[in-house]
């Protein structure tokens, strides 16, 4: 039965005000207020704006199409048909909105004061964190917000957005209670890793050696399936850990010092390792890569919070199994090269033999004379040296979380500046400051 001109009319006047509305969806440029300083670095503003600028134009063009199809078929088609065509044209613009409103929540914060700048600052340790010199991928951007809870979480680049089509950025979700203090490196910087890592394919290279482990060493095979359960999240500690060393592991404790019965739970569907192995494992990679006694007193503190004594046998048992095998499983994560990486291993792609105790313990003191040379070092080396002077005992919260806010202010200032510059110069124009 062809369509009646009631229902011809209705769905177009609805087609038309879905086309009416999304003409509304503007740029966020035109809308975000913000200082400068806060705003996102030209790559992720950019990568953003095109995506949703895309999305948008093509959903024009389906309500045209739509339009011209309903005044062209009105004679032929059913009027269940054209409903179910326009409600399809719906969905695509509700998820549209849904892509809008998961960046515009990212956005926001940014006009907020001291927040703004400082989110600012931490896209630019998060982009150092993630650069790794020798062409082994091309970084994507990566934006920070901040959202309650006690852990970060991060949307990758490339990946699929709600509604369809593939994420144009890396956006990392911050702990607000983390804010601020050296600490932040710790969930800032696992996340930065889980981009990474995928960016190098690390755990798809890991787990064929990992399930070789498993047949030739069947006295552990139930610890070496956990290590394969858990490789993702290891690989971004072990990112972490290698980026800023004490730190990593000391951020990692205040996440997940949490009642008894968490530390010790047991989960087969999580990927996150038992906490109460994740911190020794830590340790036992610390120590790996950065050879101190500092990784010992740890791990004895962190026995001491938690004893093992009084789990049940079997979880005790279970727990016993993995620290015998966390030596081996350590050394395969260090030895490993991936062909990502073209024959280095991510140690040392990584660069951790710059990054040894005592060469940042030297760094502190150099600083603390001379520390204008603390605003010229690259952001995640300095979380690594002020991490390893807290634990050194030189520096305390206080002056830590100063320090930190003049920093992450100043990166994001000079970033701005320098985009300026890079604009100014590009434009023929050479500018000068006062």
């Amino acid at each position: 039965m062809a369509i009646s001109p009631f229902a011809v009319t209705m769905i177009e006047q609805e087609a038309r005000s879905l086309r009416t509305r999304l003409a509304r969806v503007r740029p966020f440029v035109l809308i975000e207020p913000m200082v400068p300083a806060a705003a996102l670095l030209p790559s992720a503003q950019s990568a953003i704006e095109r995506y949703l600028a895309l999305g948008r134009r093509e959903l024009h063009v389906m309500v045209a199409e739509f339009l011209a199809w309903l005044r062209r078929s009105a004679a032929s088609a059913t009027t269940a048909e054209a409903q179910r065509k326009f409600t399809f044209l719906r969905l695509r613009f509700n998820a549209m909105l849904t892509q809008f409103d998961l960046f515009n929540d990212v956005i926001t914060q940014r006009s907020e004061t001291e927040n703004g700048i400082w989110l600012a600052g931490l896209d630019v340790v998060a982009a150092d964190a993630l650069a790794l010199p020798g062409g082994y991928y091309r970084a994507p951007p990566v934006i920070c917000y901040l959202d309650r809870g006690p852990g970060a979480a991060i949307r990758r680049a490339r990946t699929r957005l709600p509604g369809g089509g593939e994420n144009p950025v890396a956006i990392i979700r911050v702990p607000r209670e983390r804010m601020i203090g050296s600490g932040i490196a710790s969930s800032l910087i696992h996340e930065v890793g889980h981009q990474g890592a995928s960016l190098l394919e690390l755990v798809t290279s890991l787990r064929p050696e990992l399930q070789a482990m498993q047949r030739s060493d069947p006295g552990q095979r139930l610890a070496w399936q956990l290590w394969e359960r858990w490789i993702s999240e290891i690989v971004a500690d072990f990112w972490s850990l290698a980026r800023v060393g004490v730190v990593a592991t000391l951020g990692l404790i205040g996440v997940v010092s949490l009642p008894r019965v968490f530390v010790f739970r047991f989960n087969g569907d999580d990927p996150h390792p038992i906490p109460w192995v994740r911190v020794k494992l830590g340790c036992a990679i610390g120590q790996a890569l950065f050879p101190h006694p500092q990784w010992r007193r740890i791990d004895q503190l962190w026995e001491a919070m938690y004893p093992s004594a009084g789990l049940e046998p079997a979880a005790r048992d279970m727990l016993a199994q993995i620290v015998r095998c966390m030596p081996a499983f350590v050394a395969l994560l260090v030895r490993h090269r991936p062909p990502s990486l073209r024959g280095r291993s991510l140690v040392d792609a990584l660069g951790t033999a710059a990054r040894q105790p005592a060469a940042l313990g030297a760094l502190y003191r150099a600083w603390s004379a001379a520390p204008q040379r603390m605003y010229e070092a690259s952001p995640s080396l300095v979380f690594a040296v002020l991490g390893q002077a807290r634990s050194d005992g030189h520096v305390g919260p206080e002056e830590e979380n100063m320090v930190l806010a003049k920093l992450l202010t100043h990166w994001a200032l000079r970033t701005t500046l320098d985009t300026s510059y890079l604009c100014a110069d590009a434009a023929g124009k050479t500018p000068t400051i006062a």
